[in-house]
């Protein structure tokens, strides 16, 4: 049965072109190495690594960052003990009008004070400002050091700057050290942030992110065992550039340094429209698209890659649109730092972030401009 399952899931009639086996990659020429889809499971214990090294560095590094920053982790107010409360709290944290008419009877409690205990015990589970920090200086520091990588790497290769070299020769072409040690550091990396996704802070985007990151590492281990290596590395690199302001300018928002924030906000805007709606879209996708058809030719899981970049750059475009609107109202309301921001996530932020790139979402929550001051996130 699993033989037959394996079978089914690497049909060489699906990844490969024609007249291509798994047995021709798996038998180079001597003194050359291809591509092999079994190589690519190092990244899970790579993966645990990864993660506890993102442990040590936020305590370690990120940590005493944040002392210096005078970033506190902050002691939130305690709700008062109530078994019947914190039940209900368990399954429903904003409870709707109906349920606290309910309790104010059952309890004998103003429906003003249980609404009340409900937004002090939202509160005591928010996490702090210094963890959101510790968390955004580690995928700062990650997204820097593999672009710096990436970028050393990919300068040098034929490829960078003549996307034909992608397809000469396909799938028949060599991995490099450089390419292989790439693939596995972004597939570890997107493995360590679904085992961490449980018990990082928790928002409304939890299922966009878990589902964003499954089919990260599914694009990134399929086109490894497909070796569509060059064309992917370009990807990882592209996609890498605008999420280092995006950090970034979190850690200046999380330090209350808000003109820093403002300016690394529209570098990373500025960032994301060249990288991802003019380098993507005419440069990588238009070699996906035309260049590989033209040199080696579609075949089925061609039309699937293709397929998903294409959504991707729709995509882009939506969420550009509406990074830009952050924008536009940051430049027109003037002095930003005198808004109501807050690290608090309102039902607003959530509602707008359901709609957004998941790797934009954080910044989006963290940043956007919102009157709720109080933490309140419910209203009845």
């Amino acid at each position: 049965m699993t033989s037959s399952i394996s079978a089914w899931i690497w049909n060489e009639r699906f990844w490969l072109p024609e007249n291509v086996s798994w047995a021709d990659l798996e038998h180079p020429p001597p003194g050359v190495e291809y591509p092999r889809p079994r190589d690519i499971l190092y990244a899970l214990p790579l993966a645990a690594g990864v993660f506890l090294l993102r442990i040590l560095f936020e305590r370690l590094v990120a940590k005493p960052c944040a002392h210096i920053l005078q970033i506190q982790p902050g002691v939130p107010r305690q709700a008062q003990p109530n078994a019947v409360l914190e039940k209900l709290y368990q399954s429903k944290a904003c409870p709707d009008i109906r349920q606290l008419e309910g309790l104010s009877k059952q309890l004998d409690l103003d429906v003003r004070k249980i609404q009340r205990w409900f937004r002090v015990r939202r509160n005591q589970d928010r996490p702090s400002v210094q963890k959101k920090f510790c968390e955004s200086m580690w995928r700062f520091t990650f997204y820097l050091g593999i672009f710096i990588y990436g970028i050393n790497h990919l300068w040098s290769t034929r490829w960078t700057w003549d996307t034909r070299q992608c397809w000469h020769n396909y799938p028949f072409q060599p991995v490099s050290p450089g390419q292989y040690s790439y693939y596995l550091a972004e597939l570890a990396f997107y493995w360590s942030l679904m085992f961490s996704q449980f018990i990082d802070i928790k928002r409304k985007d939890f299922v966009i992110m878990l589902v964003h990151h499954l089919a990260t590492i599914i694009l990134i281990t399929f086109s490894y065992a497909n070796n569509m290596l060059r064309a992917g590395t370009l990807v990882m690199c592209v996609h890498d550039v605008s999420d280092i302001f995006l950090e970034a300018a979190k850690l200046a928002n999380y330090a209350k340094y808000q003109r820093l924030c403002d300016g690394l906000f529209v570098v990373f805007s500025i960032s994301f429209f060249i990288s991802r709606l003019v380098i993507f879209p005419f440069w990588i996708i238009h070699s996906v698209l035309f260049e590989s058809w033209e040199i080696a030719g579609p075949y089925q899981s061609w039309w699937l890659f293709n397929g998903l970049l294409v959504v991707l750059q729709f995509l882009h475009i939506i969420w550009f649109y509406l990074i830009m609107g952050i924008a536009i109202k940051a430049i027109f309301k003037g002095k930003v730092a005198k808004d109501d921001r807050s690290d608090i996530e309102t039902s607003s932020d959530e509602e707008l972030s359901s709609n957004t790139d998941p790797s934009q979402t954080q910044m989006l929550n963290d940043s956007s401009h919102t009157s709720n001051l109080n933490g309140e996130t419910c209203d009845h």
